[in-house]
Parts: C-alpha cells; sequence; structure tokens
C-alpha cells in the first residue's frame, strides 16, 4: 500500500547549489534552500520518503499561490523536467520570491 501522508523530515542542511547552511525550519519541513530557493529531487511519492533516485537539482521557476496552500514555489528538476510544488517559508529571501513571482506558472 502506498503512503500517501507525508513523511517528517526537518533537518539542516547545506544547499548543494549556493553552499548556504540551511537550519530546520520553525514550523513546518524544510525542502528547499531559503537564499537561493533550489532543491534536490529526492522524494518520489510521498513528501519525506527519500525514495528518487534522480537526486537532481531542482530549479525554483515561479511562484504560484491558492487560498489552501498559500503561495508555493515551483521547483524543476534540471535533470528529469520533474515539477514539483514547495510550501514558501517565512524565512525564504524574498527577492527572490518576487522575482519569481513575475514569472507566470503554466
Amino acid at each position: 500500500m502506498e503512503r500517501k501522508n507525508p513523511i517528517t523530515l526537518n533537518e539542516a542542511f547545506t544547499c548543494e547549489k549556493c553552499g548556504a547552511k540551511n537550519p530546520k525550519a520553525a514550523h513546518t519541513c524544510r525542502n528547499h534552500c531559503r537564499e537561493c530557493l533550489y532543491s534536490k529531487h529526492v522524494d518520489q511519492n510521498t513528501p519525506g520518503d527519500r525514495q528518487n533516485s534522480c537526486g537532481g537539482l531542482m530549479d525554483p521557476i515561479s511562484v504560484t499561490s491558492s487560498s489552501k496552500k498559500g503561495q508555493q514555489i515551483v521547483h524543476e528538476c534540471i535533470q528529469c523536467k520533474t515539477r514539483k510544488l514547495n510550501k514558501v517559508a517565512n524565512d525564504d529571501n524574498t527577492d527572490l520570491i518576487i522575482k519569481l513571482m513575475q514569472n507566470p506558472y503554466e
């Protein structure tokens, strides 16, 4: 049976794109760099499962917003082109978030 609910993994990490140190998130799980907003393609079916063998960097390409989930960064894997959405964190780089808001999400 496939698990649907997220696996909670809130860990500090060093960004593979820019080298920034990212502490644990205050109220959620950190899944992207708070400085450059890049993520890593590690989850397969469920957030936190770490079962994806791709491992490519996820390029932040846009920001979308909904009344239910709020602002989310649209990430696209540089290697396999998979797209995933990740919630914007309170300590994310605001200047980059604003810049990404100008890129329409297709």
